[in-house]
């Protein structure tokens, strides 16, 4: 089954890191799941490429823990462990309840008015594609508000994780419409400048997108033992 568009070649970009950034998203929004094995020559016919930059784009992934290489068997999609959520998200509730409190002192009217417009589009966005874009683009305005660079940069670098999260949380049942009221008490927090608030608020909001992740992986490995048995 095909779920890879072919490529479209960029005159001003090497193919190996198209190649790369599309086997990527594909990882991250779950078209590709935990624990597929990767097979050059399909992805390579699926896309349209020649297998060389699939090869290169795989172990550019396994360096960047999206893929695990198995002796004698190929690549595989790294799963992802309990371990692992835990621990982004303790570092990222830690950031982002600092982003909001720094949001509360620094924030322009521009931004608040930029994340009003946000909780807007938020309200009337139907698919769940559309819906990550716009949580993405809410938190982004949040660590601009906070006028710390180093704070961004450091969050910048757990992107592609809290994106691969992001994309599983909001896909739980009610998880959007919890995340919208999560995002409108923030947004008061910040708007009235009440620092301790905002703070923990934030760090509310990215707990309860843990708790919505585990609790998606209980009922899966509960799911896999029930067809075992």
């Amino acid at each position: 089954m095909t779920r890879l568009s072919p490529i479209t070649l960029e005159n001003y970009r090497p193919l190996r890191e198209i190649v790369f950034e599309t086997l990527r998203e594909a990882i991250i929004s779950g078209v590709l799941k935990p624990g597929e094995r990767l097979m050059e020559v399909q992805l390579a016919e699926e896309m349209g490429v020649s297998r060389t930059p699939v090869r290169e784009a795989i172990r550019k992934l396994e360096l960047e823990n999206f893929v695990v290489m198995v002796p004698r068997k190929g690549a595989y999609v790294a799963d992802i462990s309990t371990k692992d959520i835990v621990d982004v998200f303790e570092i990222r509730a830690a950031l982002e309840a600092l982003a909001a409190g720094l949001a509360a002192e620094r924030i322009t009217d521009d931004e608040l008015e930029e994340l009003q417009q946000i909780l807007v589009q938020n309200a009337k966005s139907q698919s769940l594609e559309e819906i990550i874009a716009i949580d993405t683009k809410f938190h982004d305005v949040l660590y601009r508000a906070s006028r710390n660079e180093r704070l961004v940069q450091i969050i910048s670098n757990l992107r592609e994780q809290i994106q691969r999260f992001r994309s599983t949380t909001l896909a739980s049942p009610g998880r959007m419409k919890n995340t919208l009221e999560e995002h409108k008490r923030i947004v008061d927090a910040v708007s009235e400048r009440n620092v301790q608030l905002a703070q923990q608020l934030a760090q509310e909001h990215i707990d309860n997108a843990e708790n919505s992740m585990l609790e998606l992986i209980g009922k899966s490995l509960k799911g896999e033992g029930h067809q075992e048995g």
